[in-house]
């Protein structure tokens, strides 16, 4: 299943952007949570596949030319190290704010045509204001690679001052902020839109702003279009946690090959900020939540496929806190188990008997009529059903045991083994690797 979903957004991104080298790494940096040989193969034919089809039918001009006239300055290196900061900031606000107002939308407003009617009122709202935020903003993206930023306040009430440079920096800030609103309003309210067109669209922006910002305080001399370009692998980087496929979209998008340098600078530095508050991407964050996510780190992956409820066993001999030491060997010599859970009538958990306990009293008859309450032992450990399989391996590795009781408000379910917890993730582990 995750290979093809792999090919699927491989291929939808190589047939969108034209830009199939960034394809396969988004599918290798955000999806796959293993890079398998075998795997390789129907990626490539995939990306390829849609690449082609996409130059027969849309031609293959590149999405955002750019016109270099110059290579990388190196004395520039600080301004792309700032800017790679700025763009991680951005990233973790417009992912923080994404994550809120969607979460407002669910839970405070369950009607769907209350989410409708107040989302689509804000956002007509925002529009209104800054007609900038409306649609995906491929044309305003071309406007800001060769500098221009008439799309600020073309069609706005704020047209008049568009000669005011310090009104025109206030508009920049305004539009950065509210794009993660205008954005997020239009998934809560129903619609239906990506990440990437936003992500571009708030990295040409950010660029330019910076650039201009730069030049307007003598700081330096800086060529607005690069920072627009760069600024978008920044955010990319930023919101999808992906720096490879950060600056390998925007080099192949604009064919600002010349700019390898500066892209990987301020790729790495956005998404090395971001991580510091986020630890989790936009599309990660709510699998992380419920402890469901596939990373990289193939150990937690594997644990993260294993289920709790599942590895449950149920095959003990349930013994009642009324009988007795004798009633407890009769059960032992049919037993092929040797721990034994007190259970009461309601079915809530009292404690167990383990058989190496109780090993140097068995054979005394004279204590037979003890009561197994008496003798019984409540764990230190218990599991939970929502408990992540993280956590329940942790809890074995901690208490050196062999079974733990699994409890559900103290009701007795029964035992996970540390046998059956090594099996299952010996099994899972053979599903996602490859010989």
């Amino acid at each position: 299943i995750i290979l093809m979903i792999s090919l699927a957004s491989a291929a939808a991104m190589a047939a969108i952007f034209q830009s199939p080298v960034a394809a396969i790494i988004f599918a290798l940096e955000v999806i796959m949570v293993d890079l398998a040989i075998a795997s390789m193969v129907p990626l490539l034919i995939a990306t390829v596949t849609a690449v082609l089809t996409s130059y027969f039918v849309l031609g293959q001009a590149v999405m955002y030319p750019v016109e270099l006239h110059e290579v990388f300055d190196p004395s520039n290196t600080l301004f792309y190290v700032g800017l790679g900061v700025v763009a991680g900031l951005l990233s973790t606000y417009f992912t923080k704010v994404s994550i809120a107002v969607e979460e407002y939308f669910g839970h405070r407003i369950p009607q769907w045509w209350k989410r409708f009617l107040l989302g689509g009122s804000l956002l007509g709202l925002l529009i209104f204001f800054f007609p900038s935020l409306y649609g995906e903003g491929y044309e305003a993206i071309n406007q800001s690679l060769s500098g221009d930023y008439s799309a600020l306040y073309n069609n706005s009430i704020f047209f008049g001052f568009k000669d005011n440079i310090w009104i025109v920096f206030v508009l920049f800030v305004a539009v950065l902020l509210l794009k993660a609103f205008a954005t997020s309003l239009t998934f809560a309210a129903g619609g239906v839109g990506g990440i990437f067109a936003p992500a571009l669209f708030l990295g040409a922006f950010l660029g330019l702003f910076y650039a201009l910002l730069v030049n307007e305080l003598g700081l330096g001399q800086l060529h607005p279009g690069k920072f627009a370009m760069v600024g978008m692998a920044g955010m990319i980087s930023g919101i999808l946690h992906a720096p490879l496929t950060g600056f390998f979209l925007i080099a192949e998008i604009t064919g600002g090959y010349s700019l390898f340098v500066p892209l990987m600078i301020v790729s790495t530095i956005s998404f090395a900020t971001v991580k510091i508050f986020l630890p989790n991407s936009i599309y990660t964050y709510q699998l992380a939540r419920r402890g469901e996510l596939m990373t990289h780190n193939k150990d937690k992956s594997v644990l993260n496929m294993m289920n709790v409820t599942r590895m449950i066993e149920t095959n003990f001999h349930i013994i009642r806190p009324g009988n007795t030491l004798g009633d407890l060997v009769k059960i032992i010599s049919s037993s092929k188990r040797n721990i034994f859970p007190v259970v009461d009538e309601k079915g809530i958990f009292k404690g167990h008997i383990l058989l190496d306990d109780i090993r140097t009293i068995m054979f005394d008859h004279e204590l037979y009529n003890t009561a197994v309450e008496n003798i019984m032992v409540f764990p230190d450990n218990v599991i939970l059903p929502s408990d992540p399989m993280e956590e329940v391996a942790a809890k074995f590795q901690d208490s050196g045991k062999y079974n733990i009781v699994v409890l559900n408000e103290g009701k007795y379910l029964g035992y996970i083994s540390r046998a059956n917890v090594f099996i299952t993730y010996r099994k899972k582990l053979s599903e996602i690797s490859q010989d």
